[in-house]
Formats: C-alpha cells, structure tokens, sequence
C-alpha cells in the first residue's frame, strides 16, 4: 500500500508522535479542573461532580495515551466524552464551532477515535508489552 520506503518506515512512527502530543495536549486539560493548573477563572472543579470525573478522565486518560498504555480502549472512551463534551456544552452556544468555542473538542473527538482503531503505534509500551508477550511464548 505505502510504495515509498521513506514512508512506510515513518508513518507508524509519526501515528506515535502524533499520539504523544494529542495527550501532552490534553493533560492540561485536565489538571485545569482539578488543580487549577494552569490557573483558570472559578478555581479548580469538586472532585466528585461532573466536571471533576471529567477532568479525572482528562488527566489519567492523556497520561495513558502519552505513554501509549491501554491506548485504544482510552482513546475510544476519550473519543466518546469529547463528543458528549461538544454536544453538552458548545453546541447549545452557537451551531458554528469557531463560535461556540468547540473546535478543540472535534479535534480531540476525531483524533481519539483516529488512535482508538489505529493503535498507538510503535512507540508506545503497548507494543512493548505485546512484544514481550510474544517473545516468552
């Protein structure tokens, strides 16, 4: 499928770092709400609302996906509260996503459901682990 030698080595490597920065990216999101870092207007959230089991998804999901551990079943769930994040709270702003602010949230959506099928890719400690795991078979 891939002709070229140059891609075909690079390509699952870029799907790696690409993987790396989604969740660099998102961990902030997350230690936002519950640490209120970096500080954000209205502090950090009640651990034990909505928004706190949000921002414990955020933070122990983009930690996941940076280490590429569990990568799909996390990028898949991450995947799903990005669009139930977009539905509940930038949608009823405006329907238009530069307007309501909901950009990130598509982005992040399609992105996780993008590593959720593809894997993390072979920098990741699930390939890692499952090479291991062949290896002592």
């Amino acid at each position: 499928m891939i002709s070229n030698p140059v891609v075909g080595v690079w390509a699952p490597r870029a799907l790696s770092v690409q993987r790396f920065a989604a969740g660099l990216v998102f961990f902030p999101h997350g230690t936002q709400k519950l640490f209120n870092f970096p500080p954000r207007e209205g502090g950090a959230v009640e651990l034990f609302s909505f928004m706190g089991f949000a921002g414990t998804l955020k933070v122990i999901g983009g930690a996941l996906i940076m280490l590429g551990l569990f990568t799909r079943p996390t990028a898949f769930i991450l995947s799903g509260m990005m669009a139930v994040a977009y539905f509940m709270a930038h949608f009823p702003r405006n329907f238009y996503p530069t307007l309501n602010g909901g950009d990130a949230a598509i982005l992040f959506c399609f992105v996780f459901f993008y590593i959720s099928t593809t894997g993390g890719g072979p920098w990741a400690l699930d390939t890692a682990r499952s090479a291991k795991t062949v290896a002592a078979n």
